[in-house]
């Protein structure tokens, strides 16, 4: 009798870790991409190995990126990009910690893609600010990849651009974050 009960106990402690281990979903690989339109030059960078954690119980959402890990077709705008303008060596790091203010209406346990709406602070180059993005959770075998596109005002971040090159740089910035999780184990 000991012997059953101290097996429906421990199949019950081992049932309750699953489940909690299926309401955090990570990557270390996901991805981040930039793109600056100007009448000069276009600029375009991206960056796959940005780490993700997400909270399908709290819709908690975190994303952090290495700004070096950016990477551009031309090796001279990458090196522009670390020195002069987002002051890599200054500022290592860009992070994303918000919330999906709609979780509710996600079914992490049902194939499909759902409508997201993401509200948090995006701290870049020294500076934090409030943002809100639209974007998309699919929910596939029990796996969740995320999706947004939104864009932000390099003002906004303190990032500066030199009068000299100011046409070749636009004021805005659309940014692409893209990530593929599986349940943290």
């Amino acid at each position: 009798m000991k012997k059953n009960v101290l097996l429906i106990i421990l199949t019950i402690i081992l049932f309750c870790s699953a489940i909690d281990g299926q309401e955090k979903f990570y990557t270390k690989a996901g991805k981040i991409s930039f793109f600056s339109a100007t009448s000069m030059e276009n600029i375009s960078a991206v960056n796959k190995t940005v780490v993700c954690l997400l909270n399908t119980k709290t819709g908690e959402l975190q994303f952090a990126v290495l700004m070096k890990g950016f990477e551009f077709k031309k090796a001279l705008m990458q090196e522009d990009f670390n020195r002069d303008y987002i002051e890599s060596s200054k500022f290592p790091k860009s992070e994303f910690k918000g919330q999906i203010t709609n979780n509710t209406a996600v079914n992490y346990t049902v194939n499909g893609k759902y409508n997201a709406e993401v509200k948090g602070k995006l701290s870049l180059h020294g500076v934090t600010k409030d943002i809100s993005a639209n974007g998309t959770i699919s929910v596939k075998d029990g796996k969740v990849s995320l999706n947004s596109v939104f864009t932000i005002l390099i003002a906004d971040y303190n990032i500066s651009v030199p009068k000299m090159y100011i046409d070749n740089i636009s004021k805005s910035i659309k940014i692409t974050v893209e990530g593929n999780l599986e349940a943290l184990k």
